[in-house]
């Protein structure tokens, strides 16, 4: 191999070296949550979904469920009315 070649093997090889390093000291981290426990109400909420009208678009799949009686196959919640 030429000089140049060398250099750039070696060059590659520390770099990716370096990359290995950083990563596995970063595994050793603490992993913390990002939503704090009094903040994840906020983010159970309906109104957090991505759809254009959550709690529209929640009861229309109730009615669905219970149209179809297909009550829980697509996890859905249950319904309050007790018509199991």
């Amino acid at each position: 191999m030429s000089m140049s070649k060398l250099r750039l093997v070696s060059t590659i090889l520390g770099l990716s070296l370096s990359v290995l390093m950083c990563l596995a000291l970063t595994a050793c981290s603490n992993i913390e949550p990002w939503v704090k426990p009094y903040e994840r109400a906020n983010l159970a909420d309906p109104i957090m979904q991505m759809s254009r009208n959550p709690v529209s678009d929640a009861y229309i799949h109730h009615i669905y469920q219970v149209r179809e009686g297909a009550r829980g196959a697509e996890g859905g919640e249950g319904g309050g009315c007790g018509c199991n």
